[in-house]
Order: structure tokens, then C-alpha cells, then sequence
């Protein structure tokens, strides 16, 4: 399908004569003239090509609490928490179409990773996104149940453009999270990845995005979204 990390052809995913995808792949362009990071967006992506990230540790004890009290799984719920999050800032949206320009995606589907306990290998599935909670969790669900019979890195075909990617590594309480391609740009979609929560429950998320269309501005944004997503109040008002 022509994908790479960090050059990927969205034309064999969505019709851009009628910005209509079959995956929620509906975008708009971004007019730079009118953008406040007009000058910004074009330092980091002509002069400077780099990416930022950034790790803040989560209070997830209402979150654990809204998962046993309700029968629900962590990971596939915190999936949807960061999902429904990042689709509220438009900067964690943008990707280049096929013609250069800078647009943003309407919406963000996750595209996670299975792991494998037989084998210590992973894969990596998605699943199209609905605020829905309920609908939702049950296609994650099927999904991960699904990509845990199978082997590969990709066991879902499919996967649409408007994706972004999100793992957890539960055997780890990092600090930090850095990774890099050879001779790569900087990756316009998010990376996620949570640790392992400590006996006060506090996880630490980290986040990757290039500088050319977020800053410290923005990724200070999703900590403080996302730590209200995974308070009581905002769980439960998933229920109603």
C-alpha cells in the first residue's frame, strides 16, 4: 500500500477529488496564509526536521477504578480515552497529502500494538473510532481478540490513513521515549506510548510528534486533556 513510517501515501486510502475516504477520512486543507504557525510550520519542516516529545506521569486510580468496577479492560479503555482526546486538538490531526499541502483529518483512528505472550512478538492492529464508548470497546475488543490468533506486523487489513499509533509497555516505568528512523523525517501523526503505573497508580504517557505542527503549547494540552478523560466524572458520562 506504499507505507512507510514517515512518508506515507495517503492516495491509496482516500479519494481527494471528493475528500472522502471509506475510514472517517474526511480532511480539509489548512489555508498557511491565515495560520498563526505559518512560520513555525515552515521552520521545522524546511530548516530544522525534528521531532518533540514529551513524558508526563497520569493518575490512572479512577481510571483502574472505572475498569473493575465496571468489568472493563485497561488498555482498550485508556486507547479510547487517548483517541477521543487527541481528536479534540486539531494540531495532532495534520498530515501532507499527496500534492504537498498541509490538511487536517476530521478525526484519528488508533492503530495499537498486540503482544504476544507465547512469543514475546507483537502486532499491530486498528480499529475505526466512534465516541460511542459502549460500540467502541466492543469492536477494540473483537479486534484484539482477533490479532492475538495471528502473527506479523500487521494483522488487520485496511488500515486507514487518518490513523495514529499507540502501544504499552507494562513491564516499564520510563522516564522517557525516544525513537528514530535512519535517515527519516519527523512523523506528522502521534506516537503513544504508556508505561507501567507504580503502587500510587501513576503512569507515565509519553507522546511524539513533529515540531513542524505541534508544540510544547499543544502536547501540554493533551496531558491536561487526557487526565481529565480518565477522571470519574468523564469516564462515567461515557455510560450515560
Amino acid at each position: 500500500e506504499g507505507i512507510t513510517r514517515f512518508n506515507f501515501d495517503y492516495s491509496g486510502y482516500c479519494n481527494y477529488d471528493n475528500d472522502i475516504g471509506e475510514f472517517m477520512c474526511r480532511y480539509r486543507k489548512i489555508d498557511l496564509e491565515q495560520w498563526a504557525r505559518k512560520e513555525h510550520y515552515l521552520y521545522y519542516t524546511n530548516s530544522l526536521n525534528v521531532e518533540v516529545n514529551m513524558t508526563a506521569n497520569m493518575d490512572v486510580s479512577e481510571l483502574l477504578s472505572f475498569c473493575h468496577t465496571n468489568g472493563y479492560k485497561f488498555y482498550p479503555t485508556l486507547i479510547y480515552c487517548v483517541t477521543k482526546v487527541l481528536n479534540q486538538i486539531e494540531n495532532f490531526k495534520m498530515f501532507k497529502e499527496k500534492n504537498g499541502d498541509l490538511c487536517v483529518w476530521d478525526s484519528l483512528v488508533p492503530n495499537y500494538t498486540i503482544f504476544h505472550e507465547e512469543d514475546h512478538t507483537f502486532s499491530d492492529c486498528w480499529t475505526d473510532f466512534t465516541d460511542d464508548f459502549d460500540s467502541f470497546y466492543k469492536n477494540i475488543t473483537s479486534d484484539m481478540e482477533l490479532g492475538k490468533t495471528k502473527r506479523g506486523i500487521k494483522v488487520k487489513e485496511g488500515q486507514p490513513a487518518n490513523f495514529y499509533c499507540v502501544s504499552c509497555t507494562p513491564w516499564t516505568a520510563f522516564t522517557a521515549v525516544s525513537s528514530r528512523v535512519v535517515n527519516g523525517g519527523a512523523a506528522f501523526f502521534p506516537i503513544i506510548t504508556a508505561g507501567k503505573y507504580d503502587e500510587k497508580n501513576q503512569m507515565p504517557v509519553n507522546i511524539t510528534i513533529a515540531h513542524a505542527v505541534a508544540d510544547g503549547y499543544h502536547i501540554g494540552l493533551f496531558f491536561e486533556y487526557l487526565q481529565k478523560e480518565i477522571s470519574k466524572e468523564y469516564l462515567n458520562s461515557n455510560l450515560e
